[in-house]
């Protein structure tokens, strides 16, 4: 696939997925966390499909970081991982929940223990 100036590819987002536009999993978030299984990939992979398992291939990314990576809309690799998870390809964590926010009173107390230790 030759880039266009300016760096777009020529070919549209909606060609790499075969034309699917939602994927078949609506639980994948763009913070999910995707890990390639180790199994062989089949023959017939589409190519968008192997570029999303080699990118795997050292490890783990977001579907956010795979997208950039691979140049694509964080949509199409929805699709594309929602595929590859549905031929045990590829696993998915769901991203970690943000911590819950600090109770102020806690972190007073713990600033106040500091500066009188740090007095005595």
């Amino acid at each position: 696939m030759t880039g266009r100036r300016g760096g777009r590819p020529l070919v549209p987002a909606y060609l790499s997925t075969g034309g699917v536009a939602r994927p078949s999993r609506p639980h994948l978030e763009r913070l999910s966390v995707l890990t390639g299984t180790g199994t062989p990939a089949p023959a017939g992979l589409p190519a968008a499909q192997l570029a999303l398992l080699d990118a795997l291939d050292d490890g783990s990314l977001t579907v956010v970081e795979a997208a950039a990576l691979l140049r694509l809309p964080v949509s199409a690799v929805r699709v594309l991982a929602a595929e590859l998870m549905d031929r045990d390809l590829v696993l998915a964590r769901a991203p970690i929940p943000p911590a819950e926010r600090f109770d102020p009173d806690l972190l007073k107390r713990v600033a106040d223990g500091l500066r009188a230790l740090k007095h005595t």
